[in-house]
């Protein structure tokens, strides 16, 4: 009895410790959000907490803030263009090594996986060093190709967890009846790992869109994106119109995700 009464204790004491860490991990992570969302609604002129009162002119101002609109637009332009080259690149790369047992799939797995290791500083001071060795100018294109080497993990990871769920049995079947690689992909494969593709494109997307170690060295004044010019922002002036335009990209990403995860299971796919 005593043995058993003083395991109960042990399980209770690690379910407790275990419970404080994820709540104090939690409170951690989201008070700093809690903060910029109440401040974001300040009708003071800076960036004081509590705030003195509360108000919606910020959030006006940002419709005048043309700097930040074309920030926005330029980090949209980029975000969509390095999410379907990554689609592309990362759903032919996960075909090909998902079902094989070759030793040179899974190098090239962790090839393509090794922008998730890398220091991100690091990778973008490597490739300004790369794209000026080659003597190619900064531009729209090689900031999307950075993004696109830093992106290409996440759709892959999503897209070979949804492979692995898929039945060989059903290709089998499809190539039996006649049908080629091509129709096979576009009308069996293809569908089904389709909540994959998509869950793999939306991380995609928000990381292309909020890459700031990549943009701070592969940008230049047309290609200004809006992570870079926030911080810029806050560095010189500690604009209280940054706190609103947070707040609007806090409320955005919380949406996004939420119908993301009723279309596709995107935290089921990622375990």
């Amino acid at each position: 009895m005593k043995l058993g009464h003083r395991n109960s204790l042990s399980d209770i004491s690690l379910r407790l410790t275990l419970w404080s860490l994820a709540a104090l991990s939690i409170i951690l992570l989201m008070a700093p959000t809690l903060v910029v969302l109440i401040v974001s609604f300040t009708s003071g002129f800076s960036l004081k907490f509590p705030p003195p009162g509360y108000s919606l002119r910020w959030y006006e101002a940002l419709l005048e803030a043309w700097q930040l609109h074309f920030a926005a637009w330029n980090s949209i332009k980029v975000a969509g263009l390095t999410t379907l080259l990554s689609v592309v690149l990362g759903v032919a790369a996960s075909l090909g090594i998902a079902r094989s047992e070759k030793l040179m799939a899974r190098v090239l797995d962790s090839f393509f996986m090794s922008p998730l290791i890398l220091p991100a500083l690091a990778f973008g001071l490597a490739s300004l060093i790369f794209f000026s060795q080659l003597g190619v100018s900064i531009s729209l294109t090689t900031l999307v190709i950075g993004h696109t080497v830093v992106c290409i993990p996440y759709v892959m990871r999503t897209t070979v967890a949804a492979l692995a769920q898929l039945p060989a049995t059903l290709l089998e079947s499809s190539a039996s009846l006649g049908a080629n690689r091509w129709y096979s992909f576009r009308r069996i494969t293809l569908p089904l790992i389709a909540p994959g593709v998509a869950a793999g494109a939306f991380i995609a997307f928000m990381s292309s869109f909020d890459n700031v170690p990549v943009s701070l060295f592969l940008r230049d004044a047309r290609t200004d994106m809006l992570p870079i010019r926030m911080w810029q922002d806050l560095e010189g002036k500690l604009d209280v119109t940054i706190a609103a335009l947070s707040g609007v990209m806090i409320f955005s990403t919380l949406i996004l995700m939420i119908v993301m995860e009723k279309l596709t299971g995107m935290t089921r796919r990622m375990r």
